[in-house]
């Protein structure tokens, strides 16, 4: 068995896909319908909405399966991720880059497998949906298309929750923002919920998550440093 080699943005793609939080949440209508269009377009038993995390695939959506993950190393998706293209194996056993894969062993092992990249509009490629069989056999252009399609909006999807999570952080931000602060007239300092004292910088990072730089202003520049 070969282990499919890691993408050369492989740090970046990890990164963006921590921003999708979406590795282990629970099952959700709308992934959970794309695989089940998915198993029928392709005339499957098993679909899968798989996100290749750094040791692992996890599956958002699945059919005809029940695990929740499996090991990256083992992976079929991980091929798809690394070629950054459809993978297309019409009989793993006859695929050098399979063979001795505990996958494709049994009765029940992968024979079948297609794999759409589920790719950013940064171009990352996030993970696959991806169709199995137990049994070799073709897939036509039409059910590839299809395939491509129902990928697209799986992303579309994907992006709706992210666009979601950061307008609700920027509303969060601006409600720290708008709300009334108490200052201490003397030191400046910011009293938080706790009633702990915190320096302006310190109180931004953790209620915003805003980083503080520093610089003089002319005033203060005219004033204090006259001579410079």
């Amino acid at each position: 068995m070969r282990e499919a080699p890691k993408p050369l943005n492989e740090e970046e793609r990890l990164a963006i896909l921590a921003r999708y939080r979406i590795l282990d949440t629970p099952a959700e209508t709308a992934y959970d319908d794309v695989v089940a269009l998915a198993a029928a377009i392709a005339d499957v038993p098993t679909a899968l909405i798989s996100l290749v995390d750094r040791d692992r695939q996890w599956f958002k959506a699945r059919i005809g399966l029940d695990v929740e993950e499996t090991s990256r190393s083992e992976s079929f998706c991980s091929w798809a991720v690394y070629e950054s293209a459809p993978l297309v194996v019409p009989d793993a056993l006859e695929d050098e880059r399979f063979l001795g894969n505990p996958l494709t062993e049994g009765e029940g092992g992968i024979r079948f497998y297609a794999g759409i990249p589920l790719r950013t509009p940064e171009r990352a490629v996030l993970g696959t949906l991806c169709v199995i069989d137990t049994r070799p056999r073709e897939i036509t252009p039409g059910q590839l298309e299809s395939l491509e399609r129902l990928a697209r909006l799986v992303m579309q999807q994907l992006e709706s929750r992210r666009a979601s999570d950061e307008l609700a952080a920027a509303l969060e931000r601006a409600r720290i923002i708008s709300e009334l602060v108490p200052v201490c007239a003397y030191c400046r300092r910011i009293r938080d919920d706790d009633a702990f004292w915190n320096t302006l910088e310190e109180y931004l990072e953790a209620r915003a998550g805003a980083q503080v730089s520093h610089g003089i202003c002319p005033a203060c520049a005219k004033q204090h440093f006259a001579d410079l």
